[in-house]
């Protein structure tokens, strides 16, 4: 009997996400996944798990990836500090080789390669082949740049295709030619809104905004925009998180529909946040 009760509850489960299957069966949905999250295999394994079944059931799914802690360490590696203002790395000559490097040939290959494992069609896509970027100058971080275009078109033809993009934060100079390292929540941001996407989510390893950073209690589980400049102002928005939520500002204002501040660490925390009315994390609207 404990044998069926226990299927019976998962068949509840899966007619409870039926109307969030079908609502968004062929949306187009961007996933933006921290660096920091991405460092616990227990968390990463959730999500590239979360990741398989939504595109499974038909979702078009859009990865754009950070890297940081790996990008950290290789620099420290190299006998040198990482070093940030106001939230962003600065970018010279040999970090960016190094950023390069971490992105292009660990980072991602390491994604896409855990999402074949799971029977999902996964491909590379770096970013320096469809964004193109502009150097930030003030102030004047090295090679650290921000998108001044996104071409969607192969983006496009993948999702098309069934195969989820798996796309590193880097661009082309719009001048230069050069490479350009870019945040990636700006990266993600600047892709959701060149594809109008149906849903934003910022994966990373906080529950999302907090007030206190040190009490999870304090969580907002939404977000106005007309808040932020008071958040500013009161230097609860600082730090990495202030480009977190400064990407989704641009997003929403560009059309797209629903951001999202999500916690990787949860269990399956994108299934909640997909198929769920309750949601996880905070969510950020006009």
């Amino acid at each position: 009997m404990h044998r069926l009760d226990s299927a019976m509850e998962k068949a509840a489960v899966l007619m409870e996400a039926l109307p969030y299957i079908q609502d968004f069966k062929g949306s187009v949905v961007l996933l933006k996944l921290g660096g920091s999250v991405m460092e616990s295999e227990a968390n990463l394994d959730s999500l590239m798990g979360d990741i398989s079944l939504m595109n499974a059931v038909g979702i078009k799914v859009v990865i754009v990836h950070g890297g940081g802690k790996a990008i950290s360490k290789a620099i420290k590696e190299s006998g040198h500090e990482p070093l940030f203002v106001d939230g962003l790395r600065v970018t010279d000559e040999m970090t960016m080789e190094i950023v390069r490097k971490t992105l292009n040939n660990v980072v991602n290959p390491d994604l896409v390669r855990r999402l074949q494992a799971r029977g999902t069609n996964a491909r590379p896509l770096h970013g320096n082949w469809i964004f193109t970027a502009r150097r930030i100058t003030e102030p004047d971080r090295g090679y650290v740049g921000h998108v001044v275009h996104a071409d969607t078109r192969a983006v496009c033809e993948m999702l098309d295709a069934g195969i989820v993009p798996v796309v590193t934060p880097l661009g082309t100079g719009e001048g230069d030619q050069h490479l350009y390292n870019i945040n990636a929540d700006f990266a993600a941001a600047a892709l959701a809104k060149a594809l109008r996407v149906r849903k934003f989510a910022l994966v990373s390893d906080v529950p999302g905004l907090l007030r206190d950073p040190s009490d999870p209690e304090t969580l907002f589980s939404t977000l106005r925009l007309d808040e932020v400049d008071s958040l500013k102002s009161q230097g609860i928005l600082s730090g990495g998180m202030l480009p977190k939520i400064e990407s989704c500002e641009a997003a929403i204002r560009a059309g797209v529909r629903k951001v999202h501040l999500v916690d990787g660490r949860m269990p399956h925390s994108l299934l909640l946040e997909i198929f769920t009315r309750e949601g996880v994390g905070t969510e950020i609207t006009e």
